[in-house]
């Protein structure tokens, strides 16, 4: 798309609109792990049973991208993130109503399949319908607007007293509210790959040229998952109140949402490869530092939003990254194999992050973060993208 079809005011109805999506799947993402993880350990549910019950959704979001492509490319963005927005309601809708770790496997599976599908369309949708000299900015807008949307959404831990239900019924509100105004949007259809391309050599070929930028995606969703899902259960264990865990929870949050647009115009001047290794860096340390600072408050909130403000981009300057070195018509290949890193990572998180804590460490998650951060900033120096396959 061109600088000046990006400055039309469709363009930018479009995008506030997705925006708003975003950052109420956000709310109800960052909402739900902490809030159903501290509803299980009240039950008396084991940290590990508790991290594989939260692994669930990321299970839902792992299998939908098998098959969200081929939608997408039929039906256009906006049906398929209605789809999503019409699943993650009917199951917020439906969790209070029951306490069996089954059932809730199953409301999460879905809240998976709609999460996945509906980030996926809007991710492609922003993506490949911005120009290339500022696409670090427009997929950081994506990324506040996620950013903003989780560092809201553990507050709504607050609303348990009022009643069990309430969390959940608020959130489905916002996703209502943001379904009737995706009805107004006009459907659009992606960019197809030149006939007689084969789908497996799109991914083969993603993987060829662009294997470094893919793993921001498994790192963000191992850090996301074990923090939303594990995190209430190590604060817990050092006698951190409920309130202090979602406020934590939330400087995390917020520390991503300031970041978020210097780090992707700054990646637009000096480029994605040398900001996402620093971050990396970064975050690597910060992470090995948080169990020093034990329950010390003010330190941890001074940690959370750094650790926040510097992996919280992660995915969003990866998919700028790609859409760089990669020709547009396999970008959507390129945008499935990134969500199905970051649910591969979402999987391994609140699963090895519930058995480490029962027995390894509490302090494991953090130890398993920092070392996983600081092994991809090495591997950043080993990556050369070829300069053929850059693009426009």
């Amino acid at each position: 798309m061109s600088s000046s079809a990006s400055a039309s005011p469709s363009f930018h109805v479009r995008l506030t609109t997705l925006l708003l999506v975003v950052v109420v799947a956000g709310m109800s993402q960052g909402l739900l792990l902490p809030l159903l993880s501290i509803m299980l350990e009240d039950s008396g549910v084991s940290s590990d049973m508790n991290g594989i019950n939260s692994a669930a959704m990321y299970i839902g979001i792992f299998c939908t991208m098998f098959f969200v492509e081929k939608p997408v490319m039929r039906f256009g963005y906006k049906k398929v993130i209605l789809v999503g927005i019409s699943l993650v309601t009917l199951a917020n809708l439906l969790f209070p109503f029951t306490h069996s770790l089954a059932i809730w496997f199953v409301l999460r599976l879905l809240v998976g399949v709609g999460d996945s599908s509906l980030h996926y369309a809007t991710q492609l949708w922003i993506v490949s319908s911005s120009p290339a000299d500022r696409r670090g900015k427009f997929i950081s807008l994506y990324g506040m607007a996620y950013g903003l949307g989780f560092s809201l959404g553990p507050l709504g831990i607050n609303l348990l007293p009022l009643g069990r239900a309430v969390p959940f019924l608020v959130s489905s509100l916002f996703f209502v509210t943001v379904l009737m105004l995706v009805l107004r949007m006009k459907n659009e259809m992606p960019e197809r790959a030149a006939r007689g391309t084969a789908s497996e050599n799109r991914f083969v070929k993603t993987y060829r040229l662009a294997w470094f930028v893919l793993i921001p995606g498994f790192l963000y969703g191992l850090m996301e998952a074990s923090m939303n899902s594990n995190f209430p259960l190590y604060g817990l264990r050092i006698n951190l109140s409920q309130h202090w865990i979602s406020l934590l929870l939330m400087a995390f949050g917020v520390g991503a949402l300031i970041l978020q647009l210097p780090l992707g115009i700054w990646s637009d001047r000096i480029g994605r490869k040398p900001v996402l290794i620093g971050c990396a860096v970064v975050g690597a340390l910060v992470f090995f530092t948080i169990p020093l600072a034990g329950d010390n408050i003010a330190l941890l909130f001074v940690l959370f939003a750094i650790a926040g403000g510097v992996v919280g981009s992660f995915y969003s300057l990866g998919l700028a990254y790609a859409a760089d070195i990669l020709p547009r018509a396999i970008l959507p290949a390129a945008n499935v194999i990134a969500s199905i890193h970051f649910s591969i990572g979402s999987i391994m998180g609140p699963t090895l992050g519930g058995y480490g804590i029962r027995y390894v460490s509490v302090h494991s998650i953090f130890l398993f973060l920092g070392a996983a951060f600081l092994i991809f900033a090495l591997l950043g120096f080993g990556f050369r993208p070829k300069v053929d396959s850059v693009v426009s």
